[in-house]
């Protein structure tokens, strides 16, 4: 009964979370032009924004380098971001959690070992 209760909870977390993610990518929509009357991407960047920024300040100004690849859109960009940062977090989580682990096997051996010499 117990593990049928603890499996429908986690199944509606895990539902939620989802929602809780679609939705506001359903249900935001995007405005047509800007106040200068340019197209306006919700998912942009502050890059880009930094970009036309020293435009309108040096618009003499050359970049030192161009990208590699270019994003084909925002989008892409802010998928690529999040991707980034995910398998950072991941990558972060494993060795934290595999210095916990590591630090308690050593405790339960030191403990073991003591309990042995009693």
């Amino acid at each position: 009964m117990k593990l049928t209760q603890k499996r429908t909870q986690n199944i509606l977390l895990i539902l939620g979370v989802v929602v809780l993610a679609l939705v506001p990518l359903w249900i935001v929509e995007k405005p047509a032009a800007g106040v200068d009357g340019e197209e306006v991407e919700i998912f942009g960047g502050s890059d880009d924004k930094a970009k036309n920024l020293i435009g309108e300040i040096r618009p003499d100004y050359r970049p030192w380098f161009e990208p590699i690849i270019e994003p084909a859109s925002g989008e892409i960009a802010s998928m690529l971001f999040a991707l980034q940062a995910a398998l950072g977090a991941g990558f972060i989580g494993y060795y934290v959690g595999t210095g916990v682990t590591r630090e308690k096997m050593r405790r339960e051996r030191e403990k073991a070992a003591a309990g042995r010499q009693d």
